[in-house]
This record gives structure tokens, C-alpha cells and sequence, in this order.
């Protein structure tokens, strides 16, 4: 017989969620149906929470305690860097494989960097900043109207300084 639910315990899910719609239940149900959550009301909790990152796929944290779902949107450096395009929201149904061919100043980079600090595995800022360059790149868009591999081989070269918070 499994140990009795302690609901004090605090469990965390994560998930990856389309901003704005409410996902299927039938995907949620086997991760949050034996904390003793319903399905369907925290597929619509997800949907409200996730509504400034619509049509942008983002990962969220549910966190259980005491059959409570609170739930908190981790961006990924993609969808933070799509967002930073300013694109409209596009139906996902009708529009397949876009290019994301828009431009980012270098400040919007320095930024999303700063949200990014945390989960990074780079020593510094400057490092930081390169990989948000990076995925800026596999993206597709450009930074400053040039290539955003340009901008990593200036800070490499030292002619761009990142400053380091």
C-alpha cells in the first residue's frame, strides 16, 4: 500500500504550456491527477497566467501545497527573445514554421540577459549576454541590424563592453 498523501507537502511540476490556450486535460491529468488537483481548473489557471505570452510556447512551475496550484511562468531565453520582437500573435493552427526575421537593439539583449542571470551557466555577464546572442541567432532575427554572431565576436575581441552586475 502506498504511504498516505501528506498535504503539507509542497510538490513542483513543470510543464511546457502555448501562452493563452488552455492546454489538454488529458496531458495534465496523469501529472497533477494524484495531487488532487482537477485538470481542467488548472488548464484554465495556466491559460490566465500565460496570457502576456500568447502563441509563445513558455514553461510553467506549478507549485502544489495543500490541493493549491499556484503557478509561475520560467520563460525560456527563445520565447523572452521572440517577445522582445514585438511580433503579433499568430494562430498557431494556421501558421506554420515563421521566421522570426525582426531586430533587437542591443539593450533588449542586456535585458533578457538580466532575466536569464540566474538559470545561466556563465561566469559572468558578458557570457550571459552571448548566449541570449546566441539564441538570438538560431532564431533568426538580428541585433543592431547586423548578425548577432557579429556582436559575440566584438565582445570576444573586447571592442563591446557588457558591464557586469
Amino acid at each position: 500500500m502506498p504511504p498516505k498523501f501528506d498535504p503539507n507537502a509542497t510538490t513542483i511540476v513543470c510543464l511546457r504550456a502555448v501562452g493563452g490556450e488552455v492546454g489538454a486535460t488529458s496531458s495534465l491529468a496523469p501529472k497533477i491527477g494524484p495531487l488532487g488537483l482537477s485538470p481542467k481548473k488548472v488548464g484554465d489557471d495556466i491559460a490566465k497566467a500565460t496570457q502576456d505570452w500568447k502563441g509563445l510556447k513558455v514553461t510553467v512551475k506549478l507549485i502544489v501545497q495543500n490541493r493549491q496550484a499556484k503557478i509561475e511562468v520560467v520563460p525560456s531565453a527563445a520565447s523572452l527573445v521572440i517577445k522582445a520582437l514585438k511580433e503579433p500573435p499568430r494562430d498557431r493552427k494556421k501558421q506554420k514554421n515563421i521566421l522570426h526575421n525582426g531586430n533587437v537593439t542591443m539593450d533588449q539583449i542586456i535585458e533578457i540577459a538580466k532575466i536569464m542571470r540566474p538559470r545561466s551557466m556563465a561566469r559572468n555577464m558578458s557570457g550571459t549576454v552571448k548566449e541570449i546572442l546566441g539564441t538570438a541567432q538560431s532564431v533568426g532575427c538580428t541585433v543592431d541590424r547586423v548578425n548577432p554572431h557579429d556582436k559575440i565576436d566584438e565582445i570576444n575581441e573586447g571592442t563591446l563592453e557588457i558591464p557586469d552586475e
